[in-house]
């Protein structure tokens, strides 16, 4: 039996501010759910790739999110950056995938895989539990 494992990379990031990070991304997430405004799910797209693509400095759901922290005072929790990074690009393939199923009118797929993102933003949020290791370990185990 295999092992469940996460991708590992020695690099640390501050998991709570993936977190506080997280629950803007949901608030967002959530006002475009509400009023269906391609300028708003539009954002997330580019805060997305402005993060993983560019440079993380330049999102400012992250910029926004470092300021947050730190007026809650809250207290620096570092985490392997790899499960993280993958949660963001998962983060962003949801996003892209919406955001073209809301152009294209593809309402059951919108509402479908909102849901899931918005469970999944849930998650984190409320537990700190990604759901993108889960998925990792299934790649993994039926990778060849």
């Amino acid at each position: 039996m295999q092992a469940k494992s996460c991708p590992i990379s020695f690099q640390l990031i501050d998991a709570n501010v993936v977190r506080i990070n997280s629950f803007y991304i949901g608030v967002v997430f959530t006002l475009f759910c509400l009023t269906q405004n391609s300028t708003i799910i539009s954002f997330l797209v580019l805060d997305f790739i402005s993060r993983i693509f560019i440079n993380k400095e330049y999102s400012l759901l992250i910029m926004l999110s470092k300021v947050t922290k730190k007026l809650l005072n809250v207290e620096d929790k570092m985490e392997d950056l790899a499960p993280k990074r993958l949660a963001a690009y998962f983060g962003f393939v949801f996003t892209v995938i919406i955001s073209l199923s809301s152009f294209l009118g593809f309402v059951f797929i919108l509402n479908l895989l909102s849901g899931i993102f918005l469970f999944c933003i849930f998650l984190e949020v409320a537990f700190s539990y990604c759901l993108g290791c889960e998925v990792y370990h299934l790649y993994k185990k039926f990778s060849l």
